[in-house]
C-alpha cells in the first residue's frame, strides 16, 4: 500500500515538473515572439543597429589618376628686391609698434647702411594651354622682379606675368615652350561639387618635388576674410605652403579648385578658389592684364532678424543700404537709404557678401534688374553699373592716395581712414564716429605713443571727430612743439595718449 502510495506521488510531482517546464517554454517562446524587453530592463527610446558586420568598401587607387594629371602641375619659384629696413620693420609690433623701445631700435638700426637682398619663395602651379599658360594665386607672384617656372621633368622657363587680381587672388601668367604640346589640366565646374565628394591636392610643398594629398569637399561658399569676395571651397586634402596655386582635382582629373590657404592652427583645413571664378576671370587677364567689375554705389550691411522684423520681411535675407553715393548707378536708379536689396536679375540675396560678389561678377555698363524691399511691398528698379576703381572708392572714402586701405597719413605719422559700415562690422563697433587707425609710420611722432593699428581716434584736443575731414583739420592746427591729445577707443574701453609734434 506504502509502495503503491510513493509512485503515485512521483508521478503527480513529475507531472507537475514536466507541466512547468512546457509552461516555461511557452512562456519564453511568447516572450520573444511579441519582442518583450528583458528582465529590470526598460525599452530603448532610441533605434537600435544590427551586430551584423558592414560591407567592407575598398578605395580605389589614385595612381592612374595621379600619372595623368601630374606633368601640368608645375613648380612657381620667384625673387624680388627687398631693403633691409623693409625686412627690419616685419617685426614691428601691431601698427607698425615696437613700444617704449621704438626710439632705442630705430636709431640703432639708422646706424647700418640700407642694403639690398633678393628675397626668394616657392609656389605652385598648373599649366591650362599647351602654348603655356598657367593659372596659380596672385600671392605666389606679388611683387616678384623674377620668375622662374620649373616642370616635372626638371625643364625650366622664366615666365611673364600676363594678367592678375589681387581682390580673388588670382594670376595668369605665360612661359615660352619650344613647341606647343605641353602637357595641360582640363577646368571642371566647380558649381558642381558636392560636401563629401573626393578631391586631390597637387602641389611642390617646400621644394621637395610634387606631392599629392586627398580628401573631401569639407564645406563650400566658406568666407575666411581674404577678400570681398570670398567663395572658398573648403577641404581636409593637406594644403602645405608650397601647395598655393596648384590644382584642386575632382576624381574625373578635372581642376575644380586652386589651393589657396590653410588654417594655421588648423588640422587639415585648407581652402581653395572654385575654377568657376577663374573661369569667370581668365580672358580679362588674358586680353586686358585686369579685371573690370561692376559698381552699384552703395554701402550695405547684412539684414538681422531684427531688421527683418522692423521692415516687415518674413526673413531675414537680403542686404540692407545705408548709403547711397551720389551720382552713382544706385542712385540713379532711384534705390534709397533703408531699402532692402532681396534680389539682382532674379537671383535671391542671401546677404552683403552675396551680393558684392554678384555685383563684381557683372561686367561695367551691363543693366540689372534690383528688386527691394521698400515700405514693406516689393519695388522692381533697372540699373546700368559702372566700373569698380580703386581711385572712386579712394575718393568715396575721402583719400586721394589709390590705396583704399589708408586714407591719409597725418604730421604725426598716423595713417587713419573713415570708418565704413563693413570696418564697422569687422571690428564690432557701435558707432561710425571717429576715424581707425590703419598704420603708423616707424618715423613718426606717433610710432612710440603707443598707439596701434585698429584703434579708433574719436576726439582731438577735445573735439569730437567725425570723419577724415574733421580730424586732419584739427592735426594741422597743431604746431611744431605743441602736444595733441587724442581720445583713443581700443576693445571698447576709452583712453587719452598724448603725443607731441616735432
Amino acid at each position: 500500500m506504502n509502495e503503491n502510495r510513493k509512485s503515485a506521488s512521483k508521478l503527480y510531482l513529475g507531472g507537475i515538473v514536466i507541466v512547468g517546464a512546457c509552461c516555461l517554454i511557452v512562456g519564453m517562446i511568447i516572450s520573444s515572439s511579441f519582442k518583450l524587453p528583458e528582465t529590470g530592463r526598460a525599452a530603448p527610446f532610441w533605434e537600435e543597429g544590427n551586430s551584423q558586420a558592414a560591407p567592407v568598401v575598398v578605395l580605389p587607387s589614385l595612381r592612374d589618376l595621379v600619372k595623368k594629371t601630374k606633368p601640368a602641375v608645375v613648380n612657381i619659384s620667384t625673387s624680388k628686391t627687398v631693403h633691409s629696413m623693409e625686412m627690419f620693420k616685419k617685426f614691428y609690433g601691431p601698427g607698425g609698434n615696437m613700444g617704449p623701445f621704438g626710439d632705442f631700435f630705430n636709431k640703432f638700426f639708422e646706424n647700418f647702411p640700407d642694403q639690398v637682398m633678393k628675397q626668394r619663395s616657392l609656389g605652385s602651379g598648373f599649366i591650362i594651354s599647351k602654348d603655356g599658360y598657367i593659372l596659380t594665386n596672385y600671392h605666389v607672384i606679388k611683387g616678384a622682379d623674377e620668375i622662374s617656372v620649373s616642370l616635372v621633368n626638371k625643364e625650366k622657363f622664366n615666365a611673364k606675368v600676363v594678367g592678375k587680381d589681387k581682390t580673388t587672388d588670382i594670376a595668369l601668367i605665360k612661359i615660352t615652350p619650344k613647341k606647343d604640346d605641353l602637357p595641360t589640366l582640363v577646368l571642371g565646374d566647380s558649381d558642381k561639387l558636392e560636401v563629401g565628394d573626393w578631391v586631390i591636392a597637387i602641389g611642390n610643398p617646400f621644394g621637395l618635388g610634387h606631392t599629392v594629398t586627398q580628401g573631401i569637399v569639407s564645406a563650400k561658399e566658406r568666407i575666411i576674410g581674404a577678400g570681398p569676395y570670398d567663395n572658398f571651397i573648403q577641404t581636409d586634402a593637406a594644403i602645405n605652403p608650397g601647395n598655393s596655386g596648384g590644382p584642386l582635382i575632382n576624381l574625373k582629373g578635372e581642376v575644380v579648385g586652386i589651393n589657396t590657404a590653410i588654417v594655421a592652427t588648423g588640422q587639415g583645413i585648407g581652402f581653395a578658389i572654385p575654377i568657376n571664378m577663374a573661369k569667370s576671370i581668365l580672358p580679362d587677364l588674358r586680353e586686358k592684364g585686369s579685371v573690370a567689375r561692376g559698381w552699384l554705389g552703395v554701402a550695405i550691411q547684412d539684414v538681422t532678424p531684427e531688421i527683418a522684423r522692423a521692415v516687415g520681411l518674413e526673413k531675414a535675407h537680403g542686404a540692407i543700404v545705408s548709403k547711397v553715393y551720389p551720382g552713382d548707378p544706385a542712385d540713379r536708379a532711384g534705390i534709397k537709404n533703408g531699402d532692402v536689396i532681396i534680389s539682382v536679375n532674379g537671383h535671391e540675396i542671401k546677404d552683403t557678401h552675396d551680393l558684392t560678389r554678384l555685383i563684381g561678377s557683372l561686367k561695367p555698363g551691363s543693366s540689372v534688374k534690383i528688386v527691394v524691399w521698400r515700405n514693406k511691398k516689393e519695388v522692381s528698379l533697372k540699373a546700368r553699373l559702372k566700373k569698380r576703381s580703386e581711385e572712386h572708392l579712394a575718393e568715396l572714402q575721402g583719400e586721394q592716395g589709390k590705396n583704399e586701405s589708408v586714407v591719409k597719413k597725418d604730421k604725426l605719422g598716423i595713417k587713419v581712414r573713415n570708418i565704413t559700415p563693413e570696418l564697422a562690422q569687422r571690428y564690432n563697433l557701435e558707432s561710425k564716429e571717429g576715424v581707425i587707425v590703419m598704420g603708423i609710420d616707424p618715423k613718426g611722432a606717433a610710432f612710440s605713443s603707443g598707439l596701434r593699428r585698429g584703434d579708433i581716434i574719436k576726439e582731438v584736443n577735445g573735439h569730437p571727430i567725425h570723419g577724415v575731414k574733421d580730424y586732419l583739420d584739427q592735426i594741422n592746427k597743431a604746431k611744431k612743439g605743441d602736444s595733441v591729445l587724442l581720445l583713443v577707443m581700443r576693445g571698447g574701453n576709452p583712453f587719452y595718449i598724448a603725443i607731441d609734434v616735432k
